[in-house]
């Protein structure tokens, strides 16, 4: 296979993985509201659960569902004490719990072979590179398409409507009876059952993972996607992942044809930096504005509204 074709194939894998993380920062943030700065904490339970259930002997697909369990399992225990925080408190205590479990991994051999990191076998395609690649881009893209209409299904129910009730005014939702602690919960455990899924497809992917893949930096790419791509917007979300997947490994190659001042990873950085300040500023609503919802009750409204749009 051509050298850039399979440079191509990769980025499109990673854009799949990391538009997955994204639509989870979305449940919680875009439709929300909740601060959660410890998103790469259920990418990493994920990564690491599938890699040591793979290597019990559990088949691919159950260690998939089984990673995106624990990790929503993790989601539930981290969130009920942290979500009765105001929206700052709860960035920093998520943040935290991120690097304590990543440090904890880290100094912990017995579980995961501390710093050494874990190899994991193929799953599919062993020896057979192409075919791998394909395959594994196969898998991301199902389970990506899979979350984006589950999503796009949550966001237009009558829980996708508490979910944006909490977002603009969590007093005023508890008011007419609907448990703000529970169904925040919930969409934590959503959001951490998706990004934990989203590792689990990394490591499957990658086939070593070690603590020092899953940097806070992770969560900050990962708020980057969700916010030049439009809090709300399953799609804005995805073509957020995508752009700034693209601009990364663009700022890499660019390197190779141009004599840089600065490192890449730094250049990044700053143009990052830039961006996001360009956005808040000019269109602080993202690419994509949150679309509105869409059920039958709203189009049947509509329509008695305006007679003449039938």
């Amino acid at each position: 296979m051509d050298p850039i074709l399979i440079y191509g194939l990769n980025a499109l894998v990673y854009i799949g993985i990391f538009a997955i993380v994204a639509l989870s920062l979305n449940a919680e943030y875009g439709y929300t509201g909740l601060a959660s700065f410890g998103k790469v904490a259920y990418f990493m339970i994920g990564a690491y659960s599938f890699a040591l259930l793979v290597q019990a002997g559990v088949p691919w697909p159950l260690a998939m569902l089984l990673s995106a369990g624990i990790a929503s399992l993790f989601g539930l225990l981290v969130s009920l004490p942290a979500i009765r925080l105001r929206e700052d408190y709860l960035a920093i205590v998520t943040l935290t719990f991120g690097e304590i479990l990543r440090i904890f991994i880290k100094a912990e051999d017995w579980l995961a072979n501390g710093v050494w990191g874990m190899n994991i076998a193929p799953s599919f395609a062993a020896g057979n590179f192409s075919l791998g690649l394909l395959l594994n881009l196969a898998l991301v893209a199902g389970i990506l398409a899979a979350c984006f209409f589950f999503m796009q299904l949550l966001a237009n129910s009558p829980f996708g409507r508490i979910m944006r009730a909490l977002r603009e005014d969590e007093i005023a939702a508890d008011a007419i009876g609907k448990n703000r602690i529970k169904y925040k919960a919930q969409v934590f455990m959503i959001g951490s059952a998706m990004a934990g899924l989203g590792g689990a497809l990394f490591a499957n992917f990658v086939g070593y993972i070690s603590p020092e893949s899953f940097l806070p930096i992770i969560t900050f790419t990962i708020w980057m996607m969700v916010i030049l791509g439009g809090p709300g917007s399953n799609i804005g979300v995805i073509v957020g992942a995508a752009a700034v997947q693209l601009f990364e490994r663009g700022t890499i190659i660019l390197k190779d044809y141009v004599d840089l001042p600065v490192d890449p990873t730094n250049l990044q950085n700053i143009l990052f930096g830039l961006i996001i300040i360009v956005i808040l500023m000019y269109r602080p609503s993202g690419l994509f504005k949150e679309s509105k919802i869409n059920t039958l009750g709203t189009r049947r409204a509509m329509r008695w509204l305006n007679p003449s749009s039938k």
